[in-house]
């Protein structure tokens, strides 16, 4: 008679490195992640604030991101198509004013627009730079304003 062998299959020994490279490595995974939820978090966080506000703050708030809300100042615009520059004035229930410059194309609609919802910074020179210029605008159906949204060229 032919005598078979039965293989056993071999008991690899327990390596204790292996837990602690797979440990190792979950955590700097979820570190990672961590890390990528906070600085996108932080990255695009604007603080909304109305035009007084960002007033009293003074040199705290210059090149912080910052979203402001208010009615545009009638006839203060300025529009210089050569350079698309679009500067006009933002105040708010208190009557403090601000001088807003964006940097793009001038909305079709910013000669009809009531408010005004920017985001960006302040500069040293006092004059919030706006990267978004979003307008509300008064429509035909009073019930909702018209809201259009345009981004500054970089």
């Amino acid at each position: 008679m032919t005598e078979s062998v039965i293989m056993q299959p071999q008991i690899a020994a327990k390596n204790p490195n292996k837990k602690i490279k797979f440990l190792v490595g979950g955590v700097l995974i979820v570190a990672a992640i961590l890390y990528l939820i906070v600085t996108s978090i932080s990255a695009t966080g604007a603080y909304y604030m109305s035009v007084s506000e960002l007033n009293s703050q003074g040199a705290e708030i210059v090149g912080r991101k910052v979203r402001v809300s208010g009615p545009i100042v009638p006839e203060s615009e300025q529009w210089d198509a050569p350079n698309l520059m679009l500067n006009f004035k933002m105040t708010d229930d208190s009557g403090e004013q601000m001088v807003v410059s964006f940097h793009g194309s001038r909305p079709s609609n910013f000669s009809m627009a009531t408010e005004a919802i920017i985001e960006g910074e302040m500069t040293d020179a006092g004059v919030f730079r706006a990267d978004h210029l979003m307008l509300k605008c008064p429509s035909r159906y009073e019930e909702a304003p018209e809201v259009t949204e345009f981004t500054a060229i970089q």
